[in-house]
């Protein structure tokens, strides 16, 4: 049975792949009901709040489920939350073997679900594809394993590393379909972060602009000094916002009613760290980091950055006058810089993206 395991789970993690955005602060859960070698009922979590994946295969299958494998990217969970346990579900319908991806590191769940089933005779088998399976809700597991959000490094950059032209003008160095697939990103992240330099050059929206869509991220602001237009798009209802300042920071200048935090400074600037760990607070998994060139740098020095996204065009801008990708000291060697690993690369019309983990440079600069 190993390869049709392996095979029905990869339909149930294909499952959960589907759901984009709507999940957080859940994780995307998708699951089969597979009797004998006839598939009976399939599952999705859509949205927080809604019905998890294993209640809506089991609603699929009804009597069919008796006697079942579950395949399930996550371990069920054991408590009561917005919905029911779906242990308890599962052990009503009279299935017989769960097959999951992974253990849920929610405390509230942490191998409970496990257990349960195995004390009431359900044979239970873990880490099948867990690997992917991880990587499907990275966010989710950073959260409970870190206590902040996964950070992703955005930049829309040109062939040789500039973000903008002289005088700071970047509409736009990349495409259409790179912009649509930039907006996919955000919609697949809880908050949308920038600096307040960016907020005055580029008077960005920060929103997610496609069809259909209408949860929009929250939308975070960092400024010591709170010096930009109260009338900045950032600030309209489209979407909620969130400002991080620090102690005696000119409040009077923000609109009223904008959610205004005030956090530690680390060398003179607001601690990331801090802002971090606020944004966790509240729910927040996933953060897109948009620039600009300090913001970006900030993020990566601190250690803080976990993920890259990497748009780049097929033009150059030329150095002098324009705007660095990271405006940051230079490396020593080229050796010793940063590194972005290459998990993903996709063509969008003339453009580039690349999508991978960020790798610190090691001590020794080799």
């Amino acid at each position: 049975m190993a390869g049709r395991d392996r095979e029905w789970m990869g339909q149930a993690l294909a499952l959960a792949a589907t759901v984009e955005g709507s999940t957080s602060p859940n994780p995307r859960v998708g699951c089969l009901l597979v009797s004998g070698d006839e598939v009976v009922g399939r599952g999705r979590h859509r949205v927080a709040g809604g019905p998890h994946a294993e209640a809506v295969a089991l609603a699929e299958a009804g009597e069919r489920a008796r006697g079942a494998t579950l395949y399930v990217s996550l371990e069920p969970c054991a408590h009561h939350g917005r919905t029911p346990p779906c242990v308890d579900l599962l052990l009503a319908a009279g299935v017989s073997r769960v097959v999951a991806a992974l253990k849920d590191p929610d405390p509230r769940v942490d191998g409970r679900g496990f257990a349960r089933l195995r004390e009431h005779g359900v044979e239970v088998d873990v880490g099948l594809l867990d690997e992917p399976a991880h990587e499907l809700n990275a966010p989710f597991m950073k959260h409970h394993a870190a206590g902040r959000p996964l950070v992703t490094l955005k930049v829309a950059g040109s062939l040789d590393g500039l973000i903008s032209a002289r005088g700071g003008e970047a509409r736009w160095i990349t495409g259409p379909a790179a912009r649509r697939f930039a907006h996919r990103l955000r919609l697949r992240h809880d908050a949308v972060l920038v600096g307040a330099a960016t907020v005055r050059r580029d008077d960005p929206r920060l929103t997610v602009r496609l069809p259909g869509v209408q949860r929009q991220p929250l939308r975070v602001v960092l400024s010591g000094r709170l010096d930009f237009d109260a009338n900045a798009a950032v600030f309209d209802d489209r979407a909620p916002t969130r400002v991080y300042t620090v102690d005696g920071a000119p409040r009077e200048r923000l609109p009223e009613g904008v959610d205004a935090r005030e956090v530690p400074t680390r060398e003179g600037q607001a601690d990331l760290e801090a802002v971090l760990r606020d944004l966790a607070e509240d729910g927040v998994q996933s953060v897109l980091v948009e620039g600009g060139g300090r913001t970006l740098a900030t993020f990566l020095r601190a250690g803080l950055a976990d993920r890259a996204a990497l748009f780049s065009a097929p033009r150059a801008i030329g150095a002098q006058g324009a705007t660095p990708m990271l405006d940051m000291p230079a490396a020593a060697t080229p050796a010793a810089g940063w590194r972005v690993s290459r998990d993903r690369l996709i063509v969008l019309g003339p453009d580039l993206l690349l999508l991978g983990r960020i790798h610190a440079p090691r001590e020794s600069g080799g």
